[in-house]
């Protein structure tokens, strides 16, 4: 009997670093990972040019394919009609595998707004989900936190937003262990009356939302803190918090750096506090927490960082596994109440 393996489609052509960070990403996983069979998904005589340079064992080989996309789908394209003109794209021949379930997953560092379009339009949504959102882990004082959503809905309706908190719940409750994740919406103030028209809308809907446990409102201050394990929004706000998030992380870290290398004195206690510096830093990167899973779709779709560099790439190949192994899709489907025909009582009376 054939081993069962968990099939990742990986984006050979998307991103900044490609396809040199994505194929040794894919090498690297297929190392670490037994269970993992992996389709590179581009250009065939580049992603083959890249492969010449590691040294692959026979076993990791029989568990990576090659699928030639002659086409890229660039940054700056339309995301729908490059997804509906370049069927030749790694991007759309990579998510075209996912909905043929010939993939599990689908991983790219590509274009953002063609993965957007191309997960509802190719995967397609499960049954009863309004809108899939992105949703990437973030790093904080003390366990990561889900923001939900960070850049696929822009203009989300109030139960869309109840659909994110409710499938952000499951999702941590599976991937990371956390039992009764802490749900709070983001907001200008912690009191029930602040905010806009969405969130004083959606605030009592969350309140009554059975299966998760909603603890209000909460500020942005308050995120990197851990106040929340699930953290909800539309993707305007959502996506204003992660890129400053980033970059203010970023710009931290390059401060530090730099403090520490002003003087001997301060070099000294460089040396001194490398190991424990070392591990705050490797906590607060975002690259280690992979990439953010479009959730409600009918199959996988990982989006990393257009600038991804291999370890974040490989990561979310990972995290793929994972959602695979945990069934987060028929979690979101038994929970939610989702994709069931309706009772033909209650369709009669």
């Amino acid at each position: 009997m054939a081993k069962k393996y968990v099939r990742v489609a990986v984006d050979a052509m998307g991103g900044d670093l490609a396809p040199a960070e994505p194929v040794k990403a894919a090498v690297q996983a297929l190392e670490r990972r037994k269970s993992l069979h992996v389709t590179l998904v581009g250009k065939e005589e580049l992603i083959r040019e890249e492969l010449s340079g590691y040294e692959i064992p026979e076993e990791q080989m029989e568990r990576l394919e090659i699928l030639n996309a002659r086409e890229v789908i660039e940054m700056s394209e339309p995301p729908v009609n490059a997804i509906r003109r370049k069927k030749d794209s790694s991007i759309v021949k990579g998510l075209r595998l996912v909905k043929e379930g010939t993939c599990d997953a689908f991983v790219t560092a590509g274009s953002t707004g063609a993965t957007l379009a191309g997960g509802q339009l190719l995967v397609g949504r499960i049954r009863g989900i309004e809108r899939p959102p992105l949703a990437p882990l973030l790093p904080t004082a003390k366990t990561p936190v889900l923001l939900v959503d960070c850049g696929a809905n822009v203009d989300a309706r109030p139960s869309q937003l109840v659909q994110f908190a409710q499938m952000g719940s499951i999702y941590m409750k599976n991937m990371t262990g956390i039992e009764n994740p802490r749900v709070a919406l983001v907001n200008i103030g912690a009191e029930e009356e602040k905010g806009n028209a969405l969130t004083k809308e959606v605030y009592p809907l969350l309140q009554a939302c059975e299966g998760i446990n909603f603890i209000g409102n909460i500020e942005a201050r308050e995120i990197p803190a851990g106040a929340a394990d699930v953290v909800v929004c539309d993707a305007f706000v959502g996506n204003v918090i992660l890129k400053l998030y980033e970059g203010l992380a970023s710009t931290l870290i390059h401060k530090i750096k730099d403090a520490l290398m002003t003087s001997l004195r301060s070099k000294l206690g460089a040396l001194m506090i490398k190991p424990a510096l070392k591990g705050m830093l490797k906590e607060f990167d975002i690259s280690s927490y992979g990439g953010a899973p479009m959730l409600g779709l009918r199959g996988l779709v990982v989006k990393t960082h257009g600038n991804s560099e291999a370890v974040e790439i490989r990561n979310a190949i990972e995290q793929c596994i994972l959602f695979k192994k945990k069934n987060i899709n028929g979690q979101f489907v038994e929970e939610m109440g989702l994709d069931k025909p309706k009772d033909k009582k209650t369709e009669m009376s």
